[in-house]
């Protein structure tokens, strides 16, 4: 079963962006596509532990702002040096005006 958490409103993101989430002692990052999709990842990059909402997005790509390693934030895939690591992936809703993450049960 999923648990749904109301992460931020819809509004609140760009598109081509990315916010910070932080829910029971996690750290998430919510993304908008061109396409006015939305997306969310584990926050921290896998390599050192940055937050990734300080990055930059370019299309599916976030960009950790320390070493440049880069993920897709629609699989999570580690896209080149000096990520190797996947980045976890969570489903989204919007209900009304709200971003939702499902977190587990």
């Amino acid at each position: 079963m999923t648990n749904w958490v109301d992460a931020c409103a819809a509004d609140e993101i760009d598109q081509e962006d990315v916010v910070r989430f932080d829910h029971a002692g996690r750290t998430f990052a919510i993304y908008r596509s061109p396409d006015d999709d939305y997306f969310a990842t584990d926050g921290l990059c896998t390599h050192e532990k940055i937050h990734l909402a300080d990055g930059l997005v370019m299309d599916d790509t976030i960009e950790c702002p320390k070493h440049n390693g880069r993920f897709s934030y629609k699989t999570g895939e580690a896209r080149g040096a000096p990520v190797c690591i996947n980045l976890k992936t969570y489903p989204v809703k919007v209900e009304g005006d709200r971003v939702m993450i499902g977190i587990g049960a």
